[in-house]
């Protein structure tokens, strides 16, 4: 088998696909419309030659049931790394970052569940790892939530989990947000103005 190459621009890049998964998916805006995009994502990122890492969460849902299993549409392929977590970050007492390190990879892709979450926490703690991160703006999905009487929507939490992530700043990384057709595009570019300049 001859050995894929990976375009200059795309090296050291990894899609980080984080907990979409039946049970989590339950009630989630847009979700079938999210886990197509992801799809198309991750069979972009294959056929490009980058790593697609899986995240399963397992504390809420046991290994093995309905809840547990991936949303139609996604599978690990052959040779994928798959992380089970019992926490929101993913980075949490998991091997996401030695994997990672030893993959080569510098910038992450980020997709999945929930976002005011899991999305949100993974992101926010990879930005503590050093990793550049660009959030998929469009393939990250919630529930409505209630806190102390007010109703916020799935649209809402979505909208400002973006807006949140487009101005994140740490030392020495970058941060942007791209929707699945822009990433599919350009997969490990942000856009200039999403970014903070090292």
């Amino acid at each position: 088998m001859v050995a894929q190459l990976v375009p200059a621009d795309l090296a050291g890049t990894a899609l980080v696909v984080i907990d979409f998964q039946r049970g989590v998916l339950e009630g989630c805006h847009d979700a079938h419309g999210v886990v197509h995009r992801t799809a198309q994502l991750v069979e972009h990122a294959r056929s490009s030659g980058l790593p697609v890492v899986w995240v399963q969460d397992h504390g809420d849902f046991p290994i093995g049931t309905s809840g547990w299993q991936l949303a139609d549409g996604l599978a690990v392929g052959h040779g994928e790394h798959l992380i089970r977590k019992t926490y929101r970050d993913s980075f949490a007492e998991t091997d996401l970052h030695q994997i990672l390190q030893g993959l080569g990879v510098r910038r992450l892709l980020v997709a999945g569940a929930q976002s005011d979450y899991c999305i949100r926490t993974t992101t926010q703690a990879a930005a503590v790892h050093g990793y550049d991160v660009t959030l998929v703006s469009d393939c990250h999905t919630t529930v409505d939530a209630e806190f102390d009487g007010t109703l916020i929507t799935a649209k809402q939490i979505i909208a400002h989990t973006n807006m949140y992530f487009s101005g994140l700043r740490y030392p020495g990384s970058q941060f942007g947000i791209l929707t699945a057709a822009q990433a599919i595009a350009k997969p490990a570019r942000v856009p200039a103005e999403a970014t903070e300049q090292r």
